[in-house]
């Protein structure tokens, strides 16, 4: 059996970038001539340039947090959906609250993909416990399997011993929905003494799947894998049998920002996973997803060519409120773009004394006139006092603010 869901898994990289690229300035004309967010904010932009990564960083990120203003200001979607009602599926609403729109293509969030990776096949049924209600979870998975060939109990959440009594009576191959929902479900059935012998094959997403529980399920014969997703782009990266990191979906540009900036960092290097969607219905260009993590160098040993990433490493919007004031990290990257001598810097809130106190730790060398220069950058951009320190060399782990107050 074919292990690759299609061809353009194994395409040659450059292939797949070139292509990829040649999508991309057809992708910015329809969502600057679709959308009236894209409309304005392009407005100064020749879509025909837009055809390489060094371009589309030139274009403004639209973070997620935004959403819920803009559409406030333009309902239902912002300005930022290309179809409306009638040519759209479903609208969806996640906390915020911020409404998506589903397209009525088949797989229109792109899961079978995934689903595959993990070893579900066309026949398989599948236990979906992820939310039909209100929020797009359900659906997401439901049309990747459909797509797939792939019969769908639509569990839900909740009603933890109906759903394991269908899963004893139906005994489906394969699980979708929150890894710890799955663990949850099996120690009730080993409760009321239910046997899910056909369970063996899971893709979990939702939140981390930690080491633990990945082994807990395996102990019991269900291999787990994971895909990376969201109610505004659908599938962003899967977990695939080689388990080393998430491959990119093929419909996506991925690019790894520094938090509060919309500039690339290095590759291995930790930041925000920005993605531009290469679809009709909701054009979405340079979305900031709010979540951390960093390219994998080199190509997956599954054979799968395209980018991969490590994971979901944490949330990159970090804003904090210091002496009753926000502190946002666009802010902190404006200080190192005014001073060049310091490649990175993170500041760091504490509150000695119970008074909140902030230092600037700046990559790099410095005297104290650079340090009193820096020092003055963060109080007119801030409007808060705080110290600078200079050291050799700041953590991997993607943070521009970091809040180390103690409470207790």
């Amino acid at each position: 059996m074919n292990q690759f869901f299609d061809a353009l898994e194994t395409r040659d990289p450059q292939q797949r970038e070139c292509e990829l690229m040649a999508r991309l300035p057809q992708q910015v004309f329809h969502a600057k001539a679709n959308t009236a967010y894209f409309a304005a904010a392009l407005r100064d932009v020749d879509p025909a340039s837009i055809n390489s990564r060094a371009a589309l960083a030139q274009l403004p990120v639209l973070r997620k947090h935004e959403l819920i203003d803009l559409q406030k200001q333009q309902r239902p979607f912002g300005g930022l959906a290309a179809s409306a009602w009638g040519r759209l599926g479903r609208v969806f609403s996640s906390p915020g609250p911020i409404y998506e729109p589903e397209g009525r293509g088949a797989d229109y969030w792109r899961t079978a993909r995934a689903l595959y990776a993990a070893g579900i096949r066309p026949g398989d049924l599948v236990h979906n416990s992820f939310s039909y209600h209100m929020t797009p979870g359900g659906w997401l998975l439901e049309a990747g399997a459909q797509a797939l060939g792939c019969t769908v109990f639509p569990g839900g959440v909740g009603q933890t011993e109906q759903q394991v009594q269908a899963m004893a009576d139906l005994q489906p191959n394969a699980y979708v929905g929150t890894p710890s929902f799955l663990r949850i479900l099996l120690e009730k059935a080993d409760e009321l003494g239910l046997k899910i012998p056909a369970l063996t094959k899971a893709l979990v997403s939702g939140e981390a799947f930690l080491p633990p529980v990945r082994a807990a399920l395996l102990a019991r014969g269900v291999h787990g894998y994971q895909a990376y997703a969201t109610a505004d782009l659908g599938l962003i990266a899967y977990e695939t049998p080689a388990r080393e990191g998430l491959v990119v979906d093929e419909e996506v540009i991925l690019e790894i920002v520094r938090p509060g900036t919309g500039e690339p960092v290095p590759a291995g290097e930790v930041g925000e996973v920005v993605v531009t969607l290469l679809g009709a219905d909701y054009p979405l260009l340079r979305f900031g997803t709010g979540d951390l993590s960093a390219i994998l160098p080199g190509i997956s040993p599954c054979g799968r060519t395209n980018l991969r990433i490590k994971g979901w490493l944490g949330r990159a919007d970090q804003t904090t409120k210091v002496k009753g004031m926000f502190v946002h990290p666009e802010q902190i990257a404006a200080v190192v773009k005014r001073h060049p001598q310091i490649s990175r810097a993170r500041l760091v809130v504490t509150n000695p004394d119970s008074t909140d106190a902030m230092t600037l730790h700046c990559e790099g060398a410095g005297d104290a006139t650079l340090a009193a220069a820096i020092a003055d950058s963060l109080r007119e951009l801030t409007k808060l006092r705080g110290d600078v320190q200079f050291v050799d060399r700041l953590p991997n782990d993607g943070k521009v603010i970091s809040d180390e107050r103690k409470y207790d």
